[in-house]
């Protein structure tokens, strides 16, 4: 038996498992990063006070919803098998009193509001845990058991958060199971919540909207590396949790870094609406897919009088475009979806969300579904009007402000999307990347141009003057223009990291939306000591990569092809799965990777047999190529020395890539 590399197997299949880290905060447990933030400087401080006169930041009727029907709060950590932590509850103690000067006030204030955690009844009969992850679990009491509506990220804090229910609320089973939306802080805990054996064996109805697998599985799977990597700075995952770190995520205090799972949906919602019994309880389903998820659903408890919002609305700004990365959502789709809520929910006592604290009364949900609405759909509308004026995406960011009405109301004010980027995202989903501006058709990449600014300015030196200059006055956004040439110039040059790392402090200081200070603050870390030196974890998905098709890895891998160094190469490779019955031929031509599920190739230059528990272990980096060759599981037919060269053709993606620097050609 004649050995060969075969590295590029769990690379190349890996590129998938990245997913979640696009929805997540880059998918590894946050490193322990020693905080290196400096002190607020006279003009944050002096923008922080300004900004606290103008807001009525006591906001007392938020924050005697974020207290209303308490019963318990937990204490102590969460720990996976190892011992590891998943989850701190008291991570995030700190955040009590006044803002201080490091932290935007209103941000604070979210953050104040978000830390209320623990175990809440909303009305009789509903119930809901907060804060044992980045969503909420809510649980409804139907005739045999609970029914729970959405399961956060890790199995770990989802079991917790049952228990802990269990703790108060009596030992009850678990009837059903509901997946508002296809995004993986409500959904990965599923099991441990409920076992797919006892699931299964109980036949306990698991109900989805339309679309909810497909998307669950595969939303960002191409560019799952770029966007774990970016997510990185988006949720702050490598920050303290301290006062020049992270302290919010906007929609919740952060996220659980656990082992997560999916069950796949018994009962799918297809209807624009449609009315399901679900262990005695009505339910009242209206589709909202499409807009901040791909598939979604809000739903009416008549009885209850109880309006479940989803993500579709919440205390914050949502995102039309995530700093992550993604498809940009569209704006007016979702304001008329909001607009349609106003009346699935008149007769509505409560509205209650998967993130954040619920809403009494109905003329405040009419006060609240309405400044929803109305704040996206004023972006869309104001930014379509300045397009058809001619201004360009940053002169639309710049310009548009909300009206009064919308501005003062501060559960719609920018905690996790921003009005700046999502009228950025309005101009993209209309007309894209470009502004008809030739200049800006083929600039030169950021390298080369961070060079030649940095020689129009008359060296380095010159330009850290003026950078300098400018973050004394207070002009951090033209110092970090500046600087940023500098650093992709030369990123040895310390003299110029430190300084943009500065800047980025104070703006991230500055913002009001946990998004942008964590990417500042990230930003800063990462001039300072450097990129991560893991990527992303794969292990912890094993369970929600048993329910993915094999399809969506082999898409993974063609996104993978190193396209010059298969530009002369021609192979076909057959992956047979002996467990599954079903096989894939894989075939490079022009450089391109395709794949199809079929019989076997006859001419194949090698046929690969193996199973998709194999294959998994493969995915997650626990199986290498002494495991292919030796494995009872494995079979290998035809040239072992072109199945080699097939894998040696997938690029390594280790999601370690600098964000601020560049390395130089």
């Amino acid at each position: 038996m004649r050995p060969f590399n075969l590295s590029g197997v769990r690379v190349a299949l890996g590129a998938w498992t990245l997913l979640l880290a696009a929805t997540l905060s880059g998918c590894s447990r946050p490193e322990s990063v020693a905080p290196v933030g400096g002190d607020a400087t006279a003009s944050v401080r002096q923008a922080h006070a300004a900004l606290a006169t103008s807001l009525d930041l006591s906001d007392a009727p938020s924050f005697a919803d974020a207290k209303r029907g308490f019963i318990a709060a937990p204490t102590g950590q969460v720990k996976d098998e190892s011992g590891a932590v998943i989850w701190d509850y008291d991570a995030f103690a700190f955040v009590q009193g006044a803002a201080p000067e490091t932290v935007n006030p209103s941000l604070w204030r979210q953050a104040l509001l978000n830390n209320h955690i623990g175990l809440y009844q909303v009305t009789e009969g509903i119930w809901q845990l907060r804060g044992f992850d980045l969503a909420n679990i809510t649980l409804i009491e139907g005739a045999s058991g609970w029914i729970v509506v959405d399961t956060a990220t890790s199995k770990e804090t989802a079991a917790a958060a049952m228990a802990f229910a269990r703790q108060h609320l009596g030992d009850q089973p678990v009837s059903a199971v509901i997946f508002t939306h296809s995004h993986a802080d409500h959904f990965g805990g599923a099991l441990g919540v409920i076992s797919a054996e006892e699931a299964a064996a109980r036949q306990v109805p698991i109900v989805a909207p339309a679309g909810f697998m497909d998307e669950a599985t595969s939303e960002n799977v191409l560019m799952g590396t770029a966007m774990g990597r970016r997510a990185m700075y988006m949720y702050g995952s490598r920050l303290p949790r301290d006062a020049k770190g992270l302290v919010d995520n906007g929609l919740g205090k952060a996220v659980a870094f656990g082992s997560m799972g999916i069950l796949p949906p018994t009962i799918t919602i297809s209807k624009p609406s449609e009315e399901v019994v679900i262990d005695g309880v009505r339910f009242v389903f209206h589709d909202v897919g499409g807009t901040e998820a791909p598939s979604e659903f809000v739903f009416y408890l008549p009885e209850l009088k109880a309006f479940g919002g989803a993500e579709l609305m919440g205390h914050t700004l949502h995102n039309l475009y995530t700093l992550r990365g993604a498809k940009v959502r569209d704006a007016l789709k979702w304001a008329g979806y909001l607009d349609a809520s106003l009346a699935h929910a008149a007769q509505a006592e409560v509205v209650f969300n998967q993130h954040h604290w619920p809403v009494w009364g109905q003329p405040r949900i009419q006060e609240f579904i309405t400044k929803q609405r109305d704040s996206y759909r004023y972006i869309h509308d104001q930014t379509v009007r300045l397009m058809n004026a001619g201004l360009n995406a940053a002169e639309i960011a710049e310009q548009l402000q909300m009206p009064p009405s919308l501005s003062s109301y501060l559960n719609v004010h920018g905690y996790y999307g921003t009005v700046r980027h999502n009228a950025k995202a309005v101009y993209q989903f209309y007309l894209g990347w470009y502004d008809a501006h030739p200049a800006n058709l083929d600039p030169l990449p950021p390298v080369e141009a961070g060079q030649r600014y940095v020689a129009l300015a008359g060296g380095a030196d010159k330009m850290l003057a003026a950078a300098q200059q400018a973050f004394e006055a207070g002009d951090f956004r033209w110092a970090a223009e500046i600087l940023k040439h500098a650093v992709y110039a030369d990123p040895d040059n310390t003299a110029a990291r430190e300084l943009l790392a500065k800047n980025f402090e104070q703006l991230g200081y500055l913002a009001e939306a946990s998004t942008w200070r964590n990417a500042y603050l990230t930003g800063a870390l990462e001039l300072r000591v450097g990129p991560p030196e893991q990527g992303v974890s794969k292990a912890f998905l094993i369970d929600l990569l048993r329910q993915a098709p094999i399809e969506r890895f082999l898409d993974a891998m063609a996104a993978s092809l190193n396209g010059p160094k298969a530009a002369e190469v021609n192979l076909v490779i057959n992956l047979v799965f002996s467990d599954l019955g079903e096989s894939h031929v894989l075939k490079i031509e022009n450089a391109v990777l395709h794949h199809h599920q079929g019989p076997p190739d006859p001419q194949a230059n090698a046929t690969l047999t193996l199973t998709k528990a194999f294959f998994l272990k493969m995915v997650t980096g626990s199986a290498g190529a002494s495991d292919l060759l030796l494995s009872d599981e494995t079979d290998i037919e035809g040239s072992r020395i072109d199945l080699g060269r097939f894998f040696g053709l997938i690029d390594k993606a280790a999601g370690t890539f600098p964000v601020v620097t560049r390395e130089q050609p």
